[in-house]
């Protein structure tokens, strides 16, 4: 005989059972309906987007006359995706694309040898520099071109990876660049041929007054460690203060210009990191620095990296900047890489100084603000004897030493 107990007991499991089965009939009723599914928003949001693009392929291949590369068309598909979001700093890359921009980041690579930006003015790719010796700089290619073609195929600052990657390729072959040069009624075309670029990133020397003195041209990927040993190098020699020079730098790797902040911040927050989740990642120096006065030059091409370093040096207090409003760029990009050898490069987060400013499109505005002679365009034109941005610098760390 069941007793009491047992017979509370079998009631409860029904119900459990006979719950678990209603809800189960309802989802299922709730999903499935005759021929018809119901599914959520967002699913069938992808579902059509998905069909769209399956649909306009499924028609090339039935109907399209001439010959194309059906490898291509995925690519081209992302690419329009990615150009879509009106981002200049996201980007698909192909396979061949994405090799060329990871080389980007080591400092060395076959191409013509020009470093460039993105003018905010006219959206045009501007020439920051032309390296010494590299086929542009022996062309007569100079600082503030303006590329508006390679190998005939328009290109503007929507198209600046794509414009580098075209601009590299094999030593020995040849790329043509065309450039609009101030006070010319013409465009200029070069025809360069390629070569292998080692790009120095630092330079360093001595000034009077034992002033240290060093140019960042870009933050890749042992810019720190070139930097470290310069820093070493003038302290032996006897340093008792520092020009730090991010003039036209566009930045680059940002734990580079982490690594770099931490040899003049001293303990303390260098930058930190916010996505569009409020996830937060922040990014320290520790207690070791160099103990010398310091002076940071800076201008409208210092950009991105240059700006994280920059915007720690005047939060903290440990340096004073000098020059022109920078660029502006405080977000930050994250490359996810695919099995087939492509990458999205995405802008993920915006990043903020110390103390929490972001400066996307806004820039740093210098400690001291002090403007070249107009007849220069970038500070790697300008003479010594004209650079009144540095003999500031120097004024400055010449009165703090006192």
């Amino acid at each position: 005989m069941i007793n009491k107990k047992q017979v509370v007991v079998i009631v409860i499991i029904a119900i459990i059972l006979s719950s678990t089965l209603t809800l189960a009939v309802n989802d299922y009723w709730q999903v499935y309906k005759g021929d018809k599914v119901t599914i959520s928003k967002a699913d069938y949001e992808w579902l059509v987007s998905t069909s769209k693009l399956e649909s306009i392929k499924s028609i090339i291949e039935k109907n399209f006359v001439l010959d194309y590369d059906k490898n291509k068309l995925m690519d081209g598909a992302a690419k329009g995706m990615v150009e879509a979001l009106g981002d200049p700093y996201s980007q698909y890359f192909d396979k061949e694309e994405y090799k060329s921009f990871e080389e980007q980041t080591t400092g060395k690579y076959a191409g013509v040898g020009l470093l460039v930006t993105v003018n905010p003015d006219d959206n045009l790719i501007e020439v920051v520099n032309a390296f010494k010796n590299s086929p542009a700089a022996k062309a007569g290619i100079k600082p503030g071109d303006k590329i508006v073609k390679v190998d005939g195929q328009d290109v503007d600052g929507n198209s600046l990876d794509k414009a580098v990657a075209m601009m590299k390729g094999d030593k020995g072959t040849k790329v043509k660049v065309t450039v609009l040069r101030e006070g010319q009624s013409q465009l200029l075309e070069f025809e360069l041929v390629r070569d292998i670029i080692k790009i120095q990133t630092v330079e360093y020397s001595m000034l009077e007054g034992n002033i240290g003195y060093i140019r960042l041209t870009s933050f890749d990927e042992d810019s720190d460690k070139d930097f470290e040993a310069a820093i070493k190098d003038l302290t032996k020699k006897g340093m008792k203060a520092l020009v730090f020079d991010l003039r036209d730098n566009p930045g680059g790797r940002l734990d580079v210009a982490v690594s770099i902040a931490d040899k003049l911040l001293g303990k303390g927050l260098v930058v930190y990191t916010m996505d569009k989740n409020g996830n937060k990642d922040t990014y320290y120096s520790d207690a070791g620095k160099i103990n010398v006065p310091l002076a940071v030059l800076v201008n409208g091409n210092s950009a991105s990296a240059s700006e994280v370093v920059a915007g720690a040096i005047q939060d903290s207090g440990v340096g004073t900047l000098v020059g022109t409003k920078t660029f502006g760029k405080g977000i930050v990009q994250s490359v996810q890489e695919f099995r087939d050898g492509s990458a999205l490069k995405l802008t993920t987060a915006k990043y903020y100084t110390p103390k929490g400013r972001n400066i996307q499109g806004t820039g740093l505005e210098p400690d001291v603000v002090v403007e070249l002679p107009s007849e220069y365009k970038s500070s790697l034109q300008v003479k010594a004897e004209d650079d009144t941005q540095l003999k500031k610098a120097i004024e400055i760390l010449n009165a703090k030493m006192k």
